[in-house]
């Protein structure tokens, strides 16, 4: 039986404001956010082997340490890999809450009492998690930053230079603008800045002035004509590099991803209970860097706060002090793990 989200229509309005409640036809819900009925088992198990293989999932498990009766949040739903794998280690007191943007993961949700769906960016987490008196209770907290094999496979998301598609690279389908308007609206300048804060590139002022001029004699609007515009930038032999480079300076920049990582990592401090857990699966060394010193100090500078007697002071404890990275197995079976890492803490009282 499906677990559905009912809210009152008497919630005060400062509530309401503060969780990003809106009234829609005398009803209310979240804003973003959707509880949806589950798929049935047959259909789900058949999707969930071409939607995506969860990476590093025994070893995450054993990172969260699922307590029978505890509450997680894993998210980054997705497939729901991770998800329906902590579900078996919960007993009927566990609750699990399944964040994701995307409408495709609505198809994912398992049909099972203790989960609960929300269709929103986990730059939300606090709000939804202190709706259902959560905060603050959290066992554990899950997230795995990789874009789905789903997303790169899809030519009419825009994620990948494989197919020629829209220039879309939206995880939220109904919201913000596409990858399109940025190639085709951004001063050189500010292109300039995202090919290189995000996309780590060396010539992103020339990267930059190549697309100025090619958008100049008319728009850029298919991944194809981006892949077509940058062809006289690089060598057939780093073709496939500079172009994944690109695009992932273009989708972080789109989904603002690293602004709402940082958001739902600060988040966790109000959303764990102390010797609850978090566990994160990055992909790149931007996300990672921000991963790791938040685990280790508690901000993204990585700059260690001390007390009056000069002991540092962290908001976390490292469950694995050495980056955990998947095995030559699992890379065998799912290249697209070959740049996995999870790092775990453990959140400490600091008061």
């Amino acid at each position: 039986m499906a677990r559905f989200l009912v809210v009152s229509l008497f919630r005060k309005a400062k509530e309401q404001k503060a969780l990003g409640l809106q009234q829609v036809q005398g009803l209310l819900i979240f804003k973003n956010i959707s509880i949806f009925a589950p798929m049935k088992k047959e259909l789900l198990e058949e999707r969930e082997g071409a939607y995506h293989t969860p990476v590093l999932l025994k070893e995450s498990l054993e990172g969260l340490a699922v307590c029978p009766s505890g509450v997680y949040a894993d998210v980054t739903f997705g497939g729901g890999g991770h998800s329906r794998e902590i579900l078996k280690q919960l007993d009927s007191r566990g609750r699990l809450y399944g964040f994701d943007q995307d409408a495709d993961a609505e198809r994912n949700i398992p049909s099972d009492p203790r989960f609960v769906f929300v269709r929103s960016n986990f730059r939300y987490l606090y709000n939804f998690m202190r709706y259902h008196d959560a905060a603050g209770k959290a066992d554990g907290v899950l997230a795995d930053l990789g874009v789905s094999s789903h997303h790169f496979d899809d030519r009419e998301r825009g994620f990948s230079f494989r197919f020629d598609g829209a220039l879309d690279m939206r995880m939220n389908s109904r919201a913000g603008r596409t990858a399109a308007d940025i190639v085709n609206q951004y001063s050189e300048a500010q292109l300039a800045d995202v090919f290189y804060l995000y996309g780590e590139l060396k010539a992103a002022r020339k990267l930059a002035a190549v697309l100025t001029r090619a958008r100049g004699e008319g728009k850029i609007e298919t991944t194809g004509q981006l892949a077509e515009a940058l062809k006289l930038f690089t060598g057939r032999d780093k073709e496939k590099k500079f172009l994944a480079q690109v695009f992932q300076a273009l989708r972080i920049e789109v989904n603002d991803e690293m602004g709402a990582l940082k958001e739902m990592l600060r988040q966790t401090l109000r959303v764990l209970k102390p010797g609850g857990r978090l566990a994160v699966l990055t992909y790149h060394s931007l996300e990672d860097r921000l991963v790791k010193n938040f685990l280790k100090t508690g901000n993204f500078e990585g700059k260690s706060e001390q007390d009056f007697y000069g002991n540092v002071q962290s908001p976390f404890r490292l469950v694995n002090n050495k980056v955990i990275v998947p095995s030559d197995e699992e890379i065998a079976a799912n290249p697209r793990a070959r740049s996995a890492k999870l790092r775990v803490g453990m959140r400490i009282n600091t008061d």
